[in-house]
């Protein structure tokens, strides 16, 4: 008796292998996207920060974005012109050349104050940042791998 081989099995084997293959390489290559730095900010402080025209000391606060990936707040600090904030700030998508983005607040009751926006453009590395503004400066440490 002559047996001939089954050719639907046997491409379906080979198909069925190539498509474990392609998962297997899809998901390799979602790892390495070269492009992304996840960025963290951490370490934010301020110094002679100036509040409202009054002459009242500021509650500041500090608002973060990569990108236009808005990545939150600190907290406000009440009635300082020398903050330290705990807060710290993950960005897991944010690609280098992308704009690392603080802007720094004085809360009020009715309308919080702007003091002031420091940009800078995420490079791979860690950085400790000096940012000057009109009313005071702020410093932030930020690290992209």
């Amino acid at each position: 008796m002559h047996t001939t081989p089954d050719t639907s099995k046997t491409a379906m084997a080979v198909f069925y292998d190539l498509r474990l293959m392609s998962l297997a390489v899809l998901m390799l290559a979602s790892q390495l996207d070269f492009a992304s730095a996840a960025v963290r900010v951490f370490g934010l402080y301020g110094r002679d920060l100036t509040g409202d025209p009054a002459g009242n000391k500021p509650d500041p606060y500090v608002k973060v974005w990569c990108g236009s990936t808005f990545g939150g707040q600190t907290e406000y600090i009440k009635d300082t012109a020398n903050p330290s904030w705990s807060a710290e700030f993950n960005f897991p998508n944010c690609k280098a050349n992308e704009n690392l983005k603080l802007e720094v607040w004085d809360k009020d009751l009715n309308f919080d104050d702007k003091l002031g926006t420091c940009t800078k453009q995420v490079q791979n590395g860690s950085f400790s940042i000096n940012c000057y503004l009109n009313k005071g400066t702020v410093f932030y440490r930020y690290e992209a791998k």
